[in-house]
């Protein structure tokens, strides 16, 4: 595991109560696998289920902490550091297969597609254990920092 609840939490832009990610189980240049456990007090869970908007808030996390991880790796000061931010520009062909219950531990596989300048393309899966709940594509732009 590379990082917990607290690092994660300094490496997203969101603040609680939208964190849709608990630790970051594995990285390398082009695969970064998270896990997240649901809460019954999560904004995502209706009757008891994970919702289909939860799946892929937590799929883009994934992707963004997999970008807060590289930048923390490359900043100078942890101290000053800020995450990036990035914006879902696209979804394309996300697949349903089950909406998980609560106190179900997911665990998100992302893998790195294509990265040109600000645009990244992920493919990401979500898993309970070995069952495949969700998996999709995602397009995604980070924000230049530069002036901010």
């Amino acid at each position: 595991m590379l990082a917990t609840k607290n690092t994660v939490t300094k490496l997203l832009p969101q603040g609680s109560p939208m964190i849709m990610v608990d630790t970051l189980i594995s990285h390398d240049d082009r695969r970064t696998v998270t896990a997240f456990t649901i809460k019954k007090e999560n904004i995502f869970v209706v009757n008891g289920r994970f919702s289909e908007a939860g799946l892929i808030e937590n799929m883009a996390q994934s992707a963004a902490l997999r970008t807060g991880w590289i930048a923390m790796q490359q900043s100078d000061s942890t101290e000053t550091f800020r995450p990036p931010v990035g914006v879902i520009g696209a979804v394309k062909g996300f697949m349903l297969y089950q909406l998980p219950d609560i106190d179900t531990s997911l665990e998100t596989e992302i893998i790195v597609l294509t990265e040109i300048f600000n645009a990244t393309m992920i493919k990401a899966s979500i898993r309970a254990g070995k069952e495949l709940l969700a998996e999709g594509e995602l397009k995604i732009f980070i924000q230049d920092q530069s002036n901010s």
